[in-house]
């Protein structure tokens, strides 16, 4: 199974949810079906590679289910981006707009070495506003984003445009 097909025959569309008008794109099947999953893992592994990250970035929550696995594959460390108010130590913030309303992701101070190569991974891109802040996020700790990676995109929301030229690797686009 491709990751393409794996990500049409799993990911459901879930309509009005978290609110009116917002198609949802829940890929927790495609999480439990281990051939999909592996599929999207390979793949994702497979598009970044060449980037030659030093670190995985993976935002909250399900950036880190795909992350995690990518950054082992890559033999690299992984680096969690989380919602505000979940991280124990010092923390960069960065606050940005959703479809549906407003949101701020933290990192830690001393998450990312100066000038470390660092590839940013979620699931889903929307508006960008989630990667575009990651991508401040990794900016305040001195690092560089040499990539974006996300297993679907939602192409009539314009997120692709607000990524300022940073490569962009979706596995599927709607």
């Amino acid at each position: 199974m491709d990751a393409a097909t794996a990500i049409d025959a799993c990911v459901r569309p879930v309509e009005d949810w978290p609110a009116q008008g917002v198609t949802f794109r829940d890929v927790t099947p495609l999480l439990s079906n281990h051939e999909a999953f592996s599929a999207v893992s390979a793949a994702l592994c497979d598009a970044v590679r060449d980037l030659e990250p030093d670190v995985v970035v993976g935002v909250e929550a399900r950036g880190f289910i795909f992350g995690a696995p990518l950054a082992l594959e890559l033999g690299v460390g992984f680096v969690p981006v989380r919602k505000q108010g979940k991280l124990p130590a010092d923390t960069h913030s960065a606050t940005y707009a959703l479809e549906y309303g407003e949101a701020t992701l933290e990192i830690h101070t001393d998450a990312l070495a100066p000038g470390a190569r660092v590839v940013v991974v979620d699931d889903v891109l929307a508006t960008g506003g989630t990667l575009v802040a990651a991508g401040e996020l990794v900016a305040a700790c001195g690092s560089t984003v040499v990539g974006n990676v996300v297993v679907l995109e939602i192409g009539a929301l314009g997120g692709r445009d607000v990524l300022s030229g940073t490569p962009l690797v979706s596995l599927r686009r709607y």
